[in-house]
């Protein structure tokens, strides 16, 4: 199996990159398409190993999910006769949690295994499951297994307010609130854009959800049907990727289309590096190198703030800054995977101990006292890079090294890129297509 990356770095990138639809849009939509009682066609879906996984699980329960086009999907989960998700299938993607909703909508009860993809820390699967509770699903854990029996006996109905916000709880509520006979309402709910188009798709299919703020609140809805193509955003973390890539190695590309406020953190920490931007007609961007990179401390946090996923990438910018910056993580803990291989090809990053005044309402994890957390690091910058082998331990830690190895003059090895591909479509011959020497062994 071809699974490693040979990078010859160190040439300024230019070109053009056009954005793929959003990774965490395709799985949302996928498994929320399986609960309208007609074909559902979904455009813009990227080809990445996350959504052919989601797929094989799709079918396996008994399900269509198959491509029509090049991003063009057909989902139907109108002849769903399997309830039980599969280990193996359930344990490679994070958003196999969802099936809950489109299972109990369809049989009543259904078993769901503990959520896969990238190990990224205690995620809150509690506050989902007492979210699930709190409409009216009873809920059983069994730690032998790691599968958790759902059964739904009556309508969903209720109120749940999230502790912290939570990403994929707000989307799974969603879904089961489209069963209810009368409302469900959400409180504290996440914020982000990708869940803001769920609910554009789900509505156009004739869904009754209002948001007000972080209330989100879910009428009578069902049966849903499609009557035209849904065409979901582009992927902001890949505009990240491509945009850092560009100033890193003091090229000049141009990456679209996107709106702006789906990126507005990013651009204004940006802006604080002194890094060029220019905004082009037809929700397009310019991103440059103009002068040398100013070291800023960034912090993440949900939507509106500065995206988790986006702090790996603007990791490997800060390392060529002239001066020392601070990233400090808020949202997960263990996202630090790439610090380790970073250092194997030069660069100086120091862990710090961040004094936090109330650490369990800072951070979005379930943080426990008396754990060793490292939550925070400094990059000096400005350190010159050296080749090397590098290994990718989760997806936008993997971005963050191949980006590494492409600024980085001589020939690095980047193993595990199989991790990368999970979220990334065609990344080998976008960067080919803005002048990288990359490929895939």
């Amino acid at each position: 199996m071809k699974d490693s990356f040979i990078i010859n770095g160190g040439s300024p990138l230019k070109g053009e990159v056009i954005l793929s639809g959003a990774k965490n849009v395709a799985l949302k939509t996928i498994i929320a398409a399986l609960m309208f009682d007609s074909e559902v066609y979904l455009e813009n879906i990227p080809r990445i190993k996350d959504v052919a996984d989601l797929i094989e699980l799709v079918k396996s329960l008994g399900g269509v999910a198959e491509f029509v086009g090049k991003n063009k999907l057909r989902v139907d989960g109108r002849n769903l006769n399997v309830k039980e998700v599969d280990l193996f299938y359930g344990s490679k993607i994070r958003a196999s949690f969802m099936f809950f909703a489109p299972l109990l909508f369809r049989f009543g009860e259904c078993v769901v295994p503990n959520p896969g993809g990238c190990r990224l820390g205690a995620r809150p699967i509690d506050r989902i499951i007492n979210g699930m509770m709190a409409f009216g699903v009873a809920v059983e854990y069994n730690s032998e297994t790691g599968y958790y029996k759902a059964k739904l006996e009556s309508p969903p109905k209720g109120r749940y307010r999230f502790e912290k916000p939570s990403h994929t709880g707000t989307e799974l509520l969603i879904l089961i609130g489209l069963m209810t006979d009368s409302e469900v309402v959400i409180e504290n709910a996440a914020a982000e854009p990708e869940i803001d188009d769920l609910i554009f798709f789900l509505a156009e299919a004739g869904a009754a959800i209002k948001k007000q703020g972080s209330t989100i609140v879910v009428n009578k809805s069902l049966p849903l049907t499609q009557k035209f193509p849904f065409k979901i955003i582009s992927d902001r973390n890949e505009l990240v990727t491509y945009a850092t890539l560009a100033i890193a190695t003091k090229g000049d590309v141009v990456i679209g289309e996107i709106s702006e406020s789906v990126i507005s953190s990013f651009l204004e920490a940006l802006k604080k590096t002194g890094a060029g931007i220019e905004r082009l007609e037809k929700n397009r961007f310019r991103f440059f190198y103009q002068a040398p990179i100013k070291p800023i401390d960034v912090e993440t946090g949900p939507h509106p703030g500065f995206m988790t996923d986006w702090q790996p990438s603007f990791a490997i910018l800060l390392l060529t800054g002239q001066g020392d910056s601070t990233i400090h993580e808020r949202v997960f803990e263990n996202r630090f995977s790439y610090v380790e291989e970073l250092r194997k090809i030069g660069a100086q990053i120091d862990f710090l101990q961040e004094e936090v005044k109330d650490p369990r309402d800072f951070y979005h994890f379930n943080w426990e006292k008396n754990k060793d957390y490292l939550q925070a690091i400094k990059i000096h910058g400005g350190q010159p890079l050296h080749n090397g082998v590098m290994n990718i331990m989760d997806l936008r830690a993997g971005a963050a090294l191949a980006c590494a190895a492409l600024l980085t003059p001589g020939e690095t090895i980047v193993n595990g890129v199989s991790n990368l591909e999970r979220g990334y479509e065609d990344f080998v011959d976008k960067v080919m297509k803005i002048g990288g020497d990359i490929r895939k062994i």
